[in-house]
């Protein structure tokens, strides 16, 4: 049952009736609220609404906590891929699902704003939460690090028209010239599930829930946003700097 408080409408009823709140019993307070309630129904969405504009600032909040918390994880982990400028001012944190269609629909996106910010650094954090073909996926271009394609697997992947899936996944390294026999070996590596995990722990203490993500500085930004917003939310930080 939803629980909220008494609305700047109801209290005033209160405060004026002919009947002071002492005077009455708990039953007659309560049918005077119902009556109330059923007089002024907009009391109730007012108060739906105070109820969950104080939860989406608690969320916002708790965020913020979360970010300040773990900023030298998301920002710095060595076992993170960075695109970009590795030593740019600014740095951007994406979580991603290689089956994600609004990721694939965001990525011309991030390589616009890629390629119009020289001083833009991208952490990248694979995120696979569709499925074990997602998996397959985000382990193979972890694992492509060891043979120097990571940007390129990941690009190709990104691109890629159809699931990304085994078939799909080899297809592609082979395409890029790469040894197929060590990526597979590559993908049982400590470090591609290690990653895997961390992104895991960070997105279930940010509460996130869907791919794409984003933390721009000190906002944590979840869905799909286009590049006229990246490129203000990036701005927003060289001026708070």
């Amino acid at each position: 049952m939803i629980r909220f408080a008494m609305s700047s409408a109801l209290a005033l009823c209160l405060s004026t009736t002919a009947m002071s709140a002492q005077e009455m019993s708990k039953d007659e307070m309560r049918d005077f609220v119902l009556e109330t309630i059923r007089d002024n129904p907009e009391i109730v969405m007012e108060a739906i609404q105070t109820l969950q504009a104080r939860q989406e600032q608690s969320q916002a909040d708790q965020a913020q906590a979360v970010l300040s918390a773990n900023r030298a994880a998301l920002e710095q982990d060595p076992n993170a891929p960075v695109v970009g400028n590795p030593d740019g001012d600014v740095t951007v944190v994406e979580f991603f699902d290689y089956n994600c269609g609004y990721c694939r629909r965001t990525y011309s996106d991030v390589q616009n704003l890629l390629g119009s910010d020289s001083n833009l650094r991208l952490v990248l954090r694979e995120w696979p939460i569709l499925g074990e073909e997602s998996v397959y996926a985000a382990r193979a271009a972890l694992a492509s690090r060891a043979q120097g394609k990571y940007e390129e697997f990941h690009n190709a992947l990104m691109q890629n028209n159809g699931r990304a899936n085994e078939a799909s996944v080899l297809r592609i390294a082979k395409e890029l010239g790469m040894d197929t026999d060590q990526l597979v070996r590559d993908m049982d590596a400590p470090e591609v599930a290690a990653h895997i995990q961390t992104s895991m722990q960070l997105t279930q203490a940010l509460n996130l829930n869907g791919t794409p993500a984003f933390i721009f500085g000190d906002q944590l930004v979840p869905g799909a946003i286009e590049f006229e917003q990246m490129q203000a939310l990036v701005a927003e930080i060289r001026d708070a700097g």
